[in-house]
């Protein structure tokens, strides 16, 4: 096995395929005649989605809960479910398909019908879980799944919800309800272990502002209130979504050699950087958000925009 030593070192995130053959390799871990017909069904119909190659549905236009999103949430959740299993959780196959596939439909909300012409999916943002529950509800039936695979999705998803209060849901068991943490906590774990989350965090703020979520009064506003998301979310991972994230150093160790949580250093490491960016560079924070290439596409948004306003 190469020496390996940085989160980014492991897989290609930016390829959807790179993402489903590890997963495929991890599920065949956990089972290993499984059967993956519906899961590589779900997968191709969400790229399609995205791409806006599905009936009926526009190419998705939000940057920051886009496709790699998607994949990141999907990586995640089955890293945990691996990480679980080898603690000795054993989950049904069953239920582990249906947590991944979860896992890609959980942010359908935000892909506008062809017919919905106004503004962007970032307009949805407040209203994105119930949106994506919708979708399963239309997209379940037709791709061959049962009332309880609905069910069990629905909860699934309902739990990456900020404002779902996690002790309210019903699940089916204690699988199902470990099952749905791991999505609720996968949903978070992935995007802030991006090593372009930073870089993402300024079209997170687009999506809000088009969106009226409150509490934020500027891009900068929310690079600041980062640091402190992030403790929120480490109080909500061990509080409401069951501490699952601990599996996640298990998984490192087996499948990389790595007996480190590498996901929660890589997001220390992207919230410090950002510390760092606030403290000695606040004025032109920008110049420090280096990857991906994303401020060049903010620059010239930025610019565009204002052609716009002096026409």
């Amino acid at each position: 096995m190469k020496r390996l030593g940085k989160f980014e070192d492991l897989i290609l995130m930016s390829d959807p395929q790179a993402v489903l053959a590890e997963v495929h390799y991890i599920f065949s871990l956990l089972h290993a005649d499984f059967d993956d017909t519906l899961l590589n069904q779900v997968f191709a119909d969400v790229v399609q989605l995205f791409k806006g190659e599905y009936p009926g549905y526009q190419k998705c236009n939000t940057w920051y809960h886009d496709l790699k999103h998607t994949t990141d949430c999907l990586l995640a959740m089955v890293r945990l479910l691996h990480g679980a299993s080898l603690s000795g959780l054993a989950i049904p196959e069953r239920e582990v398909a249906l947590g991944l596939i979860a896992a890609l439909l959980h942010d359908t909300g935000y892909i506008q019908t062809a017919d919905d012409l106004e503004g962007t999916g970032a307009k949805y943002t407040l209203t994105h879980v119930p949106r994506s529950v919708a979708f399963i509800e239309q997209y379940f039936p037709q791709a061959g799944f049962s009332s309880r695979d609905l069910d069990y999705c629905r909860c699934c998803i309902n739990c990456t919800g900020l404002e779902v209060s996690i002790g309210d849901l019903t699940f089916e068991s204690e699988h199902h309800q470990i099952v749905a943490w791991m999505l609720g906590t996968a949903d978070l774990l992935g995007q802030m272990a991006d090593r372009t989350y930073l870089e993402r965090l300024p079209f997170l703020y687009q999506e809000f502002e088009e969106g009226k979520v409150p509490g934020f009064e500027s891009e900068l506003d929310l690079l600041k209130k980062t640091p402190a998301f992030w403790e929120f979310t480490k109080q909500r991972l061990a509080k409401e979504l069951g501490n699952v994230a601990r599996y996640m150093r298990d998984h490192f160790r087996v499948r990389w050699g790595l007996d480190r949580d590498l996901n929660q250093e890589t997001i220390e490491g992207n919230i410090a950087y950002l510390q760092y960016i606030l403290d000695n560079h606040e004025s032109e924070y920008r110049r420090y958000l280096r990857r991906g290439g994303y401020m060049a596409i903010l620059n010239s948004r930025d610019k565009t925009a204002l052609a716009g306003e002096k026409k």
